[in-house]
């Protein structure tokens, strides 16, 4: 008859000891490897009280409601890292509590198993609730409904995913026990120099790198332009490889008949330059002949949304001329929090130089701008310190403005309740959104204080990617509904 024993080693509280225990019998201690075994499973059935309490908050806060659908894959990967956070969070209080002489798995293991039990089915409620909410906006979105293979992918997932950062953590633990402390902190010290002066230069490095061979790359189904009144054509000034990715695939869209003048970052070598080149452009293409001009401000990466396109053309037909100026090559949000100041600096001078040069015509165009995202805040700036921009334009329309900041006097916004660009701001941490003119195309989720803040720098990474007419997509009402003199 086997005997089990448990030792509590005085130097060591808690329940480090309680979950190794020590395996006897007839012919001696048992294989290691059955010790290990009797630990996972008693773990398991009662894990430390920071643990249950870690993930099963971290997966909660996950599947608190959101603003646009969400593939299982991103769900587990926000699952995943949250609980794994929380985790961590966790053994840094029993680090510190054990410090202070305090072990709360000790004194408080009694209630493991019932706190294990009540978080399952907080946690299990809660997906209930993720499962009922994600098909309302799959409902409204029109897109299809989500069932058990959705949510078997994510428990697979998300497990797999904390447990490579909890084995990561456990392998750093070990290293900083084999090392010693003073050791362990000269390695992280040295570390995190070396990431600081070497790993982050370069990453940014690689990053700006990779974005302009983006910009340059260029898409070989696009063919470039012979009308004079395409820039990027055998008569322009500006080159066809000059005008960027997102320059070629402007001049190149249909509908035929209205001029499109695009400068890329690349067309000359620096701002003042490229405004003067667009003027030329401008002025050669024939845009300056046309009724109406419209001045897009393009988002981060030079892009301009081709649904806009086609809705000022069905306001304006063809009598009416498309200019564009590309200020970056990073994605929209890291010209939001990097480069802000380069957008608002290329909408203002191109802006008021395309203001001077209607101002010397005996038959003045009718004046108007348009942005989208970040090409929305820097036309906005333009008007920031001017009560009066229904004298300077015909008409303003901003679409789906970052955390609504935008001039609104005089201005028609295009707001989704579901874009998280409009929601998204620092301030969503302790404070709900300040809406203003949305239009509600699906459920809006109840503002949480930080979890709120965290489902949407979620939705940030998916906002393209929703139906028409959802999220940060918006249609040809960009052009259309865009006001009169």
């Amino acid at each position: 008859m086997s005997t089990l024993t448990t030792t509590r080693p005085a130097a060591v509280a808690g329940d480090a000891a309680e979950d190794t225990p020590a395996v006897t019998g007839p012919n001696g201690p048992s294989p290691r490897w059955k010790t290990l075994a009797t630990a996972v499973f008693r773990r398991a059935l009662r894990p430390r009280i920071g643990t249950t309490l870690g993930i099963g908050l971290g997966t909660m806060v996950s599947l608190a409601p959101g603003l646009l659908p969400r593939t299982p894959s991103a769900q587990a990967v926000l699952t995943g890292l949250l609980a794994a956070i929380a985790l961590g969070i966790a053994g840094v209080l029993r680090f510190a509590l054990r410090r202070w002489d305090f072990d709360i798995n000790y004194r408080l293991t009694r209630f493991r198993t019932s706190l294990l039990g009540l978080t399952t089915l907080a946690a299990l409620g809660t997906a209930a609730n993720a499962n009922h909410w994600q098909n309302q906006l799959r409902t409204a979105m029109g897109t299809a409904l989500i069932g058990p293979d959705y949510w078997l992918h994510w428990v697979l997932m998300s497990g797999l995913i904390v447990g490579i950062f909890a084995g990561t953590a456990h392998a750093t633990g070990w290293i900083a026990r084999k090392l010693g402390w003073a050791r362990s902190i000269a390695v992280t010290a040295v570390a995190t120099a070396v990431l600081y002066l070497i790993g982050v230069p370069a990453a940014v490095d690689w990053r700006r790198s990779a974005y302009a061979a983006a910009n340059a790359t260029v898409d070989p189904e696009l063919v470039q332009p012979v009308s004079y009144a395409r820039s990027g054509s055998s008569e322009s000034a500006i080159s066809w490889p000059s005008l960027g990715a997102e320059g070629r695939k402007f001049v190149t869209g249909s509908p035929a008949g209205p001029v499109r003048v695009y400068v890329g970052l690349d067309s000359a070598p620096d701002l003042d330059s490229r405004v003067a080149l667009a003027i030329r452009e401008l002025e050669r293409s024939g845009g300056l002949e046309r009724s109406n001009i419209v001045l897009a401000v393009p988002t981060g990466s030079g892009w301009i949304d081709a649904n806009a396109v086609r809705g000022f053309y069905e306001r304006f037909g063809g009598d009416v001329a498309l200019l564009g100026m590309q200020y970056s090559y990073a994605p929209s949000w890291v010209s939001f929090l990097f480069g802000r100041d380069d957008a608002i600096a290329a909408a203002r001078a191109l802006f008021t130089a395309v203001e001077r040069r209607i101002g010397t015509l005996d038959h003045k165009p009718e004046f108007y701008v348009y942005g989208q995202s970040l090409g929305a805040l820097g036309g906005s700036s333009i008007f920031a310190d001017d009560a009066d921009q229904d004298r300077r334009t015909c008409a303003t329309l901003w679409a789906g403005p970052p955390a609504g900041q935008v001039h609104r006097a005089g201005a028609t916004v295009l707001a989704n309740s579901s874009d998280p660009v409009v929601h998204w701001s620092p301030s969503l941490l302790w404070r709900a959104p300040a809406l203003r003119d949305v239009r509600v195309d699906a459920p809006v989720p109840q503002w949480l204080p930080v979890v709120s803040f965290l489902q949407t720098s979620t939705d940030l990474l998916a906002a393209l990617n929703a139906p028409p007419g959802h999220g940060h997509r918006y249609g040809t009402d960009q052009g259309t509904a865009m006001g009169t003199c």
